[in-house]
């Protein structure tokens, strides 16, 4: 299972949503050439998914954590990489820090060199504050 690829995927069709698209699957094959095979697909399914479902709780854990930002002037890339890892740490068993290592490469390749230590900072003031409910 590729599963840096179907998160990569994943985060493609979390940022379509932001410009109201509906984060299909199916997308995949236009956006990157990319058939997900089951495992994959289920994978993409339920959290793109469950970043729909749980975007404006998403969107307050990480606004918690901007200091002297806003959502709105968020890039809309970084705004769903946050999305999905946020999403990931608290909805599924993956360990946070691979959750925030992902998102700081999803980073590096599609946004900017500096947007990868605010993602790093946000991402783990989130894991502290999980791990503290927990």
């Amino acid at each position: 299972m590729a599963r840096p690829i179907a998160r990569e995927a994943a985060m493609q069709l979390v940022f379509e949503q932001l410009f109201g698209g509906d984060g299909a699957a199916e997308t995949l094959v236009d956006l990157i050439d990319y058939v997900p095979g089951d495992n994959d697909r289920a994978y993409i399914d339920g959290v793109v998914g469950g970043v729909r479902e749980h975007a404006t709780e998403l969107d307050e854990q990480i606004s918690a954590c901007l200091r002297g930002w806003t959502l709105q002037r968020l890039s809309r890339v970084d705004l769903a990489i946050l999305r999905l890892a946020v999403y990931e740490m608290q909805y599924t068993s993956l360990p946070p820090a691979v959750s925030i290592n992902e998102a700081v490469e999803l980073t590096r390749k599609y946004s900017s060199e500096e947007s990868c230590s605010f993602v790093n900072g946000v991402l783990g003031t989130i894991s502290r504050k999980l791990a503290q409910q927990a």
